[in-house]
């Protein structure tokens, strides 16, 4: 495997002959949502650029995350309905949620040269240029410039939206900030934790020798109670797309920096008897699967990724670096060091890379699944309020409708033992999402719209931050972005009845009634599969 083509970032010379877009509406971020934003943008008769950070569009989407998570069938409509019709066509199936990587890398491409849309990979923001609370134009590390009348930070991270001046949040506000129940630090939950008690020591039993990696070095004062705020986020991974074909399967590959020690909680946890780490195996076509993390200890990287939100390109790249290397390397502890119980060897070694994916980089994801960076915060703020139904919103442009969901943000010991923190698993009926969410206050940027880095609290964005609400909220935001385009008006001053009417007319999906089929209860299961 070579692993020099696999990185996050690697700094691009400016150009002497760097160039000059102009377009009516500039997506910043080619994931599902700015690829759904830019598609409707054509059909609305707008021009339109998809600048992206990396060398890949499609985001998780077309990175691993071919399980989807899904919440209520009905509660997705829209551009983002076509794109599971499109999945289910490429399978001649008449119903298919769940697809290969490069089953979502063929259709995004195809939207782009269908549309005719230019995508412009590998440009790295550098500077927003402002005038009074407008963008005209967002400069790039190679020099080039792309001037719009209307921006749209796409971005898993919100650089756009920081870079512009608009208000954020990274980490888990406290409870009483918007009066949750489930924000902040959360011990307690029944899924992702500890089964057994397992001690944190290097050497068992002897706190002097230090703590095992992976643990948190809070002392019991730091620890911090109940719904208490604070900077973390919970943990990233890869979404790896594994294959028990053998005539399609690399075995798993040492990664670049190998540390075995890593492992060594879950070794121990493993020997206590419980063997759990790679149960979230949930199957794709083609004897593929996407695997996920589960259980205490998996393919999450806790703790490892309170850095990367407001982080340098560079420190972005050691953090993602280090996940390669801890999930490629947990891997190949688990089918190749002989510690490991010769069943669970044989199990994981059953599995390996499928030789038809990610060909550029590997065989390895590209992309690191960020789960939670910056949010914005907005004129109304997304809480578990929305989540709960407890509060409804009078400018809907989506629906979310998978369960409250934050994986751990922390490892820590407590008396002895180790303890995850921070998995909240909650389970809710779909519910609308506000327009006012998706754009910034008027006193900071009118002519910007952020349908990924959404004004929410860290428990509801749990619910939210799902690719297929991603694709609805990018198509919404560019309906709304047509309209501001058309009347000459700011983001924040289109007319919602308008734009409510104009939404309906590409089938979105902006209200939940009750004679819609749901049951959130089963959906949570289905997903722990219980």
């Amino acid at each position: 495997m070579d692993f020099k083509s696999l990185y996050y970032y690697k700094p691009t010379l400016p150009k002497l002959d760097f160039k000059i877009i102009e377009k009516d509406l500039i997506v910043y971020g080619g994931t599902p949502a700015g690829l759904t934003a830019a598609v409707q943008a054509r059909r609305n008769g707008l021009t339109v650029a998809v600048v992206e950070f990396s060398r890949n569009i499609g985001g998780m989407t077309a990175s691993g995350l071919g399980a989807t998570d899904l919440g209520a069938e009905s509660a997705i409509g829209g551009i983002a309905k076509e794109f599971y019709d499109e999945i289910a066509r490429y399978y001649n199936k008449e119903k298919q949620w769940r697809f290969e990587p490069k089953a979502a890398q063929s259709i995004f491409a195809s939207w782009m040269d269908k549309y005719d849309i230019p995508v412009f990979l590998n440009e790295h923001l550098q500077k927003v240029i402002k005038e009074d609370e407008k963008i005209i134009d967002i400069v790039m590390e190679s020099n080039n410039r792309f001037k719009g009348k209307i921006f749209m930070d796409c971005s898993y991270e919100g650089d756009l939206l920081a870079q512009s001046g608009v208000s954020f949040f990274v980490g888990r506000e406290s409870n009483a900030t918007y009066k949750e129940i489930y924000n902040g630090v959360q011990f307690g939950a029944p899924h992702h934790k500890f089964e057994k008690w397992i001690d944190p020591y290097v050497i068992e039993g002897q706190k002097e020798s230090g703590i095992l990696p992976g643990i948190s070095e809070d002392s019991k004062e730091s620890l911090g109670y109940q719904g208490q705020g604070d900077h973390r986020i919970q943990a990233y991974n890869f979404r790896i797309c594994l294959t028990n074909n053998p005539k399609n399967r690399i075995p798993f590959p040492k990664p670049p920096k190998y540390e075995p020690q890593r492992y060594e909680l879950l070794l121990r946890y493993i020997k206590s008897g419980v063997w759990d780490a790679m149960k979230l195996h949930t199957p794709l076509p083609n004897d593929k699967s996407d695997l996920n993390n589960h259980g205490a200890i998996s393919t999450d990287n806790i703790g490892n990724n309170y850095e990367w939100p407001e982080g340098s390109y560079e420190k972005r790249e050691e953090i993602f670096q280090n996940h390669v290397n801890y999930d490629l390397g947990m891997l190949y502890f688990l089918s190749n060091d002989e510690r490991v119980p010769h069943s669970i060897r044989e199990e994981v070694a059953s599995w390996g890379l499928p030789k038809d994916e990610f060909k550029e980089t590997g065989h390895w994801p590209h992309q690191l699944y960020i789960r939670e960076a910056r949010r914005m915060i907005s004129d109304y703020v997304m809480t578990d309020h929305n989540c709960l139904g407890q509060s409804l919103v009078k400018d809907p442009v989506g629906l979310a409708s998978f369960h409250m969901d934050s994986h751990n943000c922390r490892r820590v010991v407590i008396d002895g033992r180790c303890v995850n923190e921070g998995d909240v698993q909650v389970p809710i009926s779909p519910f609308e999402i506000s327009y006012r969410s998706i754009r910034p206050k008027s006193e900071e940027c009118v002519n910007l719209l952020v349908p990924v880095c959404l004004s929410s609290s860290h428990i509801a964005y749990g619910s939210i931050r799902m690719e297929p609400v991603f694709m609805i909220l990018g198509q919404s935001a560019s309906v709304a972005a047509n309209l501001a385009i058309k009347n000459n008006t700011s983001v924040q001053d289109i007319d919602y009845q308008e734009l409510k009417q104009e939404l309906k007319k590409v089938n979105q999906v902006v209200e939940w009634s009750s004679d819609m089929e749901d049951d959130p209860i089963k959906r949570m299961q289905e997903t722990f599969g219980q």
